[in-house]
């Protein structure tokens, strides 16, 4: 049985999102899982189509990016499959991991998209490095810090660290250093 899973981050994306699904039924997909959320937000459909899959099926996606959000996850879903017996297919990219072409295949465009992103990072460093030795970067401002005379307040009113940090936006360990 073909699975299909269609994504996309915001609902302004309604035509790439409707192509997807229709890419995913003309491809054979008897059941289609999809949800409109950020790749980083909990992903239901996601997880309810991982957990449908059953030894033999396939899942199916029009591309990559709509099913994982770095390499380390599409390794970790690639990995979930297969324990299941469970095979990928990437329309887009052709890519069929029952095949052995196809495992080269996502293993190499794994490795690709890893190296792009560890490009990606290293020129972010660097031109953080730049901007600071120009005086442009200031990085964002310590909003725990700013903060800390209304955690001292709340807590003197009795209100609890975990409440305190849900109420400012703040983790708990910043509310625990303000009051320390």
């Amino acid at each position: 049985m073909q699975i299909g899973y269609a994504r996309a981050s915001t609902i302004d994306q309604e035509a790439g999102f409707q192509s997807q699904v229709k890419a995913l039924k003309a491809a054979g997909c008897e059941k289609v899982f999809s949800e409109q959320v950020s790749s980083v937000a909990k992903r239901e459909q996601l997880e309810a189509a991982l957990d449908y899959l059953r030894e033999g099926d396939s899942l199916v996606v029009t591309k990559l990016d709509r099913l994982a959000r770095s390499v380390a996850h599409l390794v970790a879903i690639g990995e979930r499959l297969e324990s299941k017996g469970v095979a990928l297919k990437v329309l887009d990219q052709a890519i069929d991991t029952s095949t052995s072409s196809g495992r080269l295949m996502f293993n190499m465009l794994g490795a690709i998209a890893q190296f792009e992103r560890e490009l990606m990072l290293e020129r972010q460093r660097e031109g953080i490095a730049k901007a600071k030795a120009e005086g442009k970067y200031k990085g964002r401002k310590p909003k725990a810090r700013m903060q800390a005379p209304e955690v001292k307040r709340l807590r003197l009113e009795g209100v609890g660290p975990t409440a305190i940090a849900k109420r400012l936006g703040i983790s708990r360990a910043s509310v625990y250093r303000a009051l320390a």
